[in-house]
């Protein structure tokens, strides 16, 4: 069985005893989350599509850590100027494990 949810703005398909890593997510370190932005429900083949949602379907998820991803490198360049600017980001994430989908 899995679903396709949204969490902060993104669509993430979440099977039960998996683990997300999403956008970060103001919650402590080993807080239950829910997420009631249920879009599609996959019961070992039967589908269940949203009309925008699935009523009464959620997503119950651990928060197992905070972490930073990996650094990525934003080069900027203009040929033939002299112009060159390399500026460098660490996207910050948040670690789920899905315990439980109710649907």
């Amino acid at each position: 069985m899995y679903v396709v949810v949204e969490i902060q703005g993104q669509q993430f398909k979440a099977e039960a005893g998996k683990k997300l890593f999403v956008h970060r997510i103001n919650a402590e370190r080993g807080a239950q989350v829910e997420f009631d932005k249920v879009y599609l429900v996959d019961k070992d083949g039967a589908v269940t599509v949203g009309t925008p949602v699935v009523e009464g379907a959620k997503v119950v998820a651990e928060v197992l850590s905070h972490v930073k991803g990996d650094k990525v490198l934003v080069f900027h360049k203009k040929r033939r100027k002299g112009y060159r600017k390399l500026n460098g980001h660490r996207q910050c994430f948040t670690e789920l494990s899905i315990k439980e989908i109710v649907a």
